[in-house]
């Protein structure tokens, strides 16, 4: 990481202290494995799972990745783990099993043999403790207690009902019953989550504080709309206010953008656009706090599927997270023994076949990407400023159903935000939460909202809203107000209010009609519309009146005329990351610049260049020789270091997983006339080495050695 990226970090991130880490821990993998040369992908951080993982044996582990000069972390569970120890009774001598999560069959759901998912009760965090202390004990600088999760399903065990009582001082409320009980339930889902990493994430401060150290804490966890589609329960946007909480990890991969998702009336798999929106829900809900949050991807996925869908899903989401140029620290996979060392079909086969050479190529090309991938101040291409509004309350609509209501795929949401993506308009989210930040609605036009997937927190948020429209911003309100959970027993309706819907008290403070219509208020302006917005994208051309809408709040807002194009362009330092959406303008995009294509593992240079609609791409973007320029690797399938340059040579060291093939495209001032690549002290055959004239590059390529190996160019 440059030093000018680490300036720039910095600069974007004011509120958060900028310390010497962040510049050494821009990339990393989880692994639940010790150390092997076959999956040493050479990130700057190793994150060693489970104390219990992997047969134990962690301080060994640990070593075993530090000895080979990475940073270590530890990751585990807060919902479930490896933990059969404390389930089976040699804990603390007694068995838990009635703390797993329990389903109204009275059935326990299971993460995997032996490993329920967790009510996390005091008896449990005491033992999540002991897992941290070990974790610290053998030195590691970070715990990450990833997805803390409830399932929206769950709540009918023991445990649940104690901690029901705990909480509300009441009997337990079957949350089928009615819409109370279930927002009840879901909010002790959601509180006992915050409360056990408040209380694991205060042990880890102060006991290694007491050790003369200091251990940084995350959560990795998937977004709002991932969980909230998938009907699970967890603290998500509230943690980023947590005390000893130091950031994020955005858990977004093919696995979670692949949900179905509707579209003019058609649902369907759209990876690219969800991941889009799923990183940048995850944006929103960090950026006004300033926490570090690191962008995962995972070249392939959970679920068997073919190594084509794997490749063409990585791509989708690897260019999705790109277009956030506010982020560049990435997890760059999970599980690398997995991906160099597992077997899957290839598409019309059903032999099961080890990763391409290709692939691993190609992959390793993103991957050290990543360890470049400056932050920038650009913006993705289009219409800047329209955001949805979201809230962790969505989390508590989705199970069980209520009279009949259902929100099908979320569409509640995506109706807001797929009609305005799949014109080529960036469109990000707001998340409620953080409204009281006065950086929260800042670059904020347009917001869109609705009622009818969430419910506001408190009567604050609405006078948040109030100001914000005041001074110019234009809200667009969709809804019905017809879903069961707008009676449920809350702020909008007890005390001396005594409103039928939450919109009521929002329309009362802009001194709007409850009626639809369009409303001058202040220096801003309202358009309050009675329907779902599931109706514009369940039904086909249903958003024509919603599109024209925001367009008009648009100009008024002073942002012009709504730009409607069919790609996303982005250009990040020497990177250019293009997009281009199908359901669209079916023309392609042109790249009319000499470019080097980071997606194709012969990394070749193009003069112009198509992405055709449905793909994605990112490439290098060539400048124009000059004479006597220094030599520089500009796209590379292992990590480089140790760089040597003089005036009629370059050398370097390349590390990469071994068994795998290196592909270098490099920079020189003229044609080399000895190329020499060796480990240790014997040559290594080259397997390729081009001359490219007009760009002044070298493609060379060779065997990759985890060791590295040593490159010598002389011109």
């Amino acid at each position: 990481m440059h030093i000018r990226t680490h300036l720039l970090a910095c600069l974007l991130s004011l509120s958060f202290p900028c310390v010497l880490y962040a510049q050494k821990e821009k990339t990393a993998f989880q692994v639940s494995d010790g150390w092997s040369a076959d999956y040493d992908v050479r990130s700057d951080v190793a994150i060693v799972y489970g104390i219990n993982d992997a047969g134990g044996h962690f301080n060994e582990r640990v070593k075993s990745w530090r000895d080979k000069g990475y940073e270590v972390h530890f990751m585990t569970g807060i919902a479930w783990g490896q933990y059969k120890d404390y389930f089976m009774g040699r804990f603390d001598g007694n068995t838990h099993w009635d703390e797993g999560q329990v389903t109204r069959k009275g059935d326990t759901i299971w993460h995997g043999k032996y490993v329920p998912y967790i009510v996390p009760t005091d008896n449990f965090l005491t033992y999540m403790k002991s897992q941290v202390k070990e974790a610290i004990d053998a030195g590691v600088t970070a715990i990450h207690l990833e997805e803390p999760e409830f399932w929206a399903r769950a709540g009918y065990s023991s445990s649940f009902k104690n901690e029901w009582k705990k909480f509300y001082g009441t009997e337990w409320r079957p949350q089928h019953e009615s819409p109370d009980a279930t927002y009840l339930s879901s909010k002790l889902k959601y509180q006992l989550y915050f409360n056990a990493l408040r209380e694991v994430f205060s042990y880890v401060k102060t006991y290694s504080e007491s050790k003369g150290k200091r251990v940084r804490c995350y959560v990795p966890t998937h977004s709002l709309l991932n969980y909230s589609s998938w009907q699970i329960i967890s603290p998500e946007a509230s943690l980023a206010n947590l005390p000893g909480m130091d950031g994020y990890i955005a858990q977004v991969w093919t696995g979670t953008s692949r949900e179905p998702v509707f579209f003019n009336g058609t649902s369907r798999e759209r990876v690219f656009e969800n991941a889009f929106l799923e990183y940048g829900s995850m944006v929103s809900m960090t950026a006004p706090t300033g926490r570090k949050i690191f962008f995962l991807t995972d070249p392939i996925e959970d679920r068997p599927k073919t190594w084509d869908d794997y490749k063409r899903n990585y791509q989708a989401t690897y260019t999705a997270q790109l277009l956030y140029p506010t982020v560049a620290d990435y997890e760059v996979m999970p599980w690398p023994p997995r991906i160099y060392r597992g077997k899957f079909k290839l598409e019309n086969s059903e032999e099961r076949q080890p990763i391409s050479p290709a692939y691993a190529t190609q992959m390793q090309v993103m991957v050290n990407t990543l360890n470049d991938m400056p932050l920038s101040t650009n913006k993705v291409s289009g219409s800047q400023g329209i955001n949805v509004l979201v809230g962790n309350s969505m989390m508590f609509h989705r199970f069980p159903t209520h009279d009949n209501y259902d929100d099908p795929y979320l569409s509640n949401f995506y109706g807001m935000a797929m009609p305005l993506l799949k014109r080529g308009i960036p469109v990000g989210t707001v998340h409620m939460e953080n409204l009281s930040n006065p950086n929260a609605l800042k670059d904020t036009r347009v917001l869109i909202m609705s009622y009818a997937n969430m419910k506001p927190t408190d009567a604050a948020v609405h006078n948040h809203l109030v100001s914000w429209v005041n001074n110019g911003g234009v809200l667009v309100y969709y809804g019905r107000d017809d879903d069961p959970f707008q009676k449920v027993t809350e702020w909008w309706n007890t005390g001396s209010r005594k409103l039928a819907a939450p919109s009521l008290d929002l329309f009362l403070k802009l001194g709007v009609a409850e009626s639809e219509g369009i409303f001058k208020i202040g220096k801003g302006m309202v358009y309050h519309m009675q329907c779902d917005p599931k109706e514009l994208v369940m039904k086909t051309n249903g958003d024509t009146a919603f599109i024209r809408q925001v367009g008009e709040g648009y100009s008024f807002s002073g942002g012009g005329k709504l730009q409607f194009k069919n790609n996303f362009v982005l250009h990040r330092g020497p990177y250019m990351i293009a997009a281009v959406l199908d359901e669209n303008d079916p023309a392609p995009l042109k790249i009319q610049s000499s470019v080097i294509d980071l997606f194709d593992p012969s990394l070749p240079v193009l003069t112009n260049a198509l992405v055709q609609p449905g793909q994605q791409r990112v490439y290098y973007k060539i400048p124009a020789h000059k004479k006597n320029e220094s030599p520089a690797v500009y796209a590379t399938a292992a990590r480089v270091t140790e760089e040597k340059k003089s005036p009629r040579r370059f050398s370097f060291i390349a590390r990469s997983p071994a068994n795998t093939q290196n592909i270098m495209r490099i920079r020189l001032p003229s044609k080399p006339h000895t190329t020499r690549v060796q480990l240790a002290t014997a040559s290594l055959p080259v397997t390729k080495q081009e001359w490219d004239e007009k760009s002044h590059t070298l493609l060379l390529g060779f065997e990759n050695h985890s060791e590295g190996v040593e490159v010598n160019i002389e011109w």
